[in-house]
């Protein structure tokens, strides 16, 4: 088999082809709907953004993925160092003290890492383990956890899932309980992102006896407590760079203060942070798909088939017209959501359909794009195929697409009530 090197596209190289760097998320794009709902404010904070990823993590991202893991201290700390970490925490704990809008703008940017492992890691940080910690928790604990994250001084993991409750949060069993003022600690929580690198955990637990949905808290648990055991790196399909962990807690022992808000009361916040992290995996992934589309677009204008490039089939031009126009109308759903989510309005319901939208279109952009690179696109040299590994989790994790469907069912009031036990 000759190697790639001397095969050729149209009288050129593939090496040549590739050198046009594919592989780089540098895609001239003009989008209207952005660049309108955008103030000068969040533009100027994705310049800065833009201006990391461009210099201290594009380069490396190569050498991030092959490892299996990227230098989170030191990204972070970068990161924290530009404010980008708390765009929307308190003033007074490092943050920006801005509205959650700005979160959106610095997410959709981040969607120019090439490659879906380290915005997911950064938005574990700013999106899902310190919301509630930011919106609930008492000055000590934000002094002692908020604070640091936001600075990029630490970095913070979330420790909600477990091997028999990943998108059903009632039903988890690990526990906490009240000894003196001491909370004992044991379980087990599984897909923990950041958790080989992570300085502490936003741990949700069984605290109480009572209803699954008012019988948790959300606590804050230093990485380092006796008891916490790292015992497996998890081998995953798509987001290599960002560790991912099976940790056991064995008698763990942290005190009771570390609770964030009011004990029982971790349910409710955690469905409360899944808002935020729901709206801003969308916002994750909306930069990726246009990329996808535009890579593609600019491969198929240099490949060609049948004496004329490949663009110019119908079928291939009309079908990434349409991923194009599915990707827009979910932008307009996520600046919608985000408006209402400003205006303290509740956006369950939209934020949920917006969750199951960009998790089934993420897999419909990528895999036709892939289609449309042909054997190239099952190889590791162009971008497009790590979109295709990478992206797959978005209809799984931040809850699966059946659950997106369940909530949405129950807020439009068609889900079925379970039967109660006949009384005996």
């Amino acid at each position: 088999m000759r190697p790639l090197s001397a095969l050729s596209l149209a009288g050129k190289s593939w090496t040549a082809v590739l050198s046009r760097d594919f592989h780089s998320t540098r895609v001239a794009t003009q989008n209207a709907m952005a660049h309108s709902y955008y103030e000068e404010e969040q533009k100027s904070m994705q310049k800065t953004a833009r201006t990391i990823i461009d210099n201290d993590i594009n380069p490396y991202v190569e050498e991030w993925e092959a490892s299996g893991m990227y230098p989170a201290k030191e990204v972070f700390k970068k990161l924290g160092d530009a404010g980008l970490l708390g765009v929307n925490k308190p003033v007074e704990y490092g943050g920006m003290g801005l509205d959650f809008k700005f979160s959106v703008a610095l997410n959709e940017e981040l969607g120019h890492i090439a490659c879906g492992g380290i915005p997911m890691s950064i938005a574990v940080q700013t999106d899902m383990a310190t919301p509630a910690l930011a919106r609930f928790g008492s000055d000590q604990l934000k002094r002692d956890y908020l604070q640091p994250s936001v600075l990029g001084d630490v970095v913070a993991c979330l420790g909600v899932s477990e091997p028999g409750s990943g998108s059903d949060v009632a039903a988890l069993q690990t526990t906490a309980k009240r000894i003196g003022d001491d909370l004992v600690i044991n379980g087990q929580k599984m897909w923990i992102t950041n958790a080989f690198q992570a300085d502490w955990m936003c741990l949700l637990a069984n605290t109480q006896e009572g209803p699954a949905h008012l019988n948790k808290s959300l606590i804050c648990v230093p990485m380092n407590t006796p008891g916490v055991h790292l015992t497996k790196k998890i081998d995953k399909m798509g987001m290599k760079s960002s560790d991912t962990a099976v940790i056991f807690l064995d008698d763990v022992r942290v005190p009771a203060k570390n609770i964030i808000g009011e004990p029982g009361m971790g349910f409710t916040y955690q469905m409360l942070q899944f808002q935020e992290e729901r709206l801003a995996c969308v916002a994750l992934a909306l930069t990726p798909m246009e990329i996808s589309i535009n890579q593609t677009i600019a491969y198929l204008k240099e490949r060609k088939a049948f004496g004329q490039p490949l663009i110019n089939n119908q079928y291939i031009h009309f079908r990434l017209a349409e991923l194009l126009t599915d990707v827009e109308m979910l932008r307009a759903g996520l600046y919608r959501a985000t408006e209402n989510h400003v205006a303290g309005e509740d956006v369950t319901q939209l934020a949920s359909m917006c969750k199951l939208k960009v998790g089934r279109l993420v897999r419909e952009v990528t895999d036709s794009c892939l289609q449309f690179w042909g054997g190239m696109g099952f190889t590791n040299d162009v971008l497009i195929s790590r979109m295709y590994r990478d992206m797959r989790l978005i209809s799984i994790g931040g809850g699966a697409d059946e659950v997106m469907l369940g909530i949405i069912c129950k807020t439009m009031g068609i889900l079925p009530k379970p039967n109660k036990p006949a009384k005996k």
